[in-house]
């Protein structure tokens, strides 16, 4: 018997082996960005609503550091963390806000039943804020220093733990 019969048998016996391998591993859920540390990419968005101005990187670069909040209407953990988000403005934090892939009536309704901590909101209608600066998902939180550098990506939520942390995070970017 030839060598070249078992081939397929090896592979497959391979495969599952690597299969195997693959599920013992722990999962990792997040995505972090490759853009820390680095500037934020240029952008400009209209307003998410009316009454309230849109974002823009040169936003972020006046020597002041902000944290910009990635969210939606549509997102029920946004919802969760509308609390931590009046927290951290009450406490001095200026947020801006980018509404990822969604309509006025609905960005409205929710600052209306959640609050509005936002100074800026803008729209972005196809990701492509969110996908620049590496956000894989809504909500993300990340804190930019005065000079428009992403120092740091919070992934998910806001909980009440995590505001002080937050608070110095801002400061550590000053």
């Amino acid at each position: 018997m030839s060598w070249r019969l078992w081939l397929p048998l090896l592979a497959f016996a391979g495969f599952l082996g690597l299969a195997a391998y693959q599920l013992t591993q722990p999962k990792d859920e997040f995505v972090e960005s490759g853009m820390i540390g680095q500037e934020l990419p240029y952008f400009d968005l209209p307003p998410a609503i009316d009454g309230v101005e849109g974002a823009a990187s040169v936003h972020f670069a006046d020597g002041k550091p902000r944290l910009l909040n990635i969210w939606a209407s549509w997102c029920l953990p946004c919802i969760a963390e509308a609390p931590q988000l009046e927290s951290l403005k009450r406490q001095g934090a200026d947020i801006v806000g980018i509404a990822i892939r969604d309509r006025p009536a609905d960005v409205a309704r929710f600052l209306a039943q959640n609050g509005n901590p936002y100074a800026r909101i803008g729209r972005d209608d196809l990701s492509e804020v969110q996908l620049g600066i590496g956000s894989s998902g809504v909500p993300e939180t990340f804190v930019i220093d005065g000079k428009g550098v992403i120092r740091y990506q919070h992934i998910g939520d806001i909980r009440a733990e995590d505001v002080p942390m937050l608070l110095e995070k801002l400061e550590e970017a000053r």
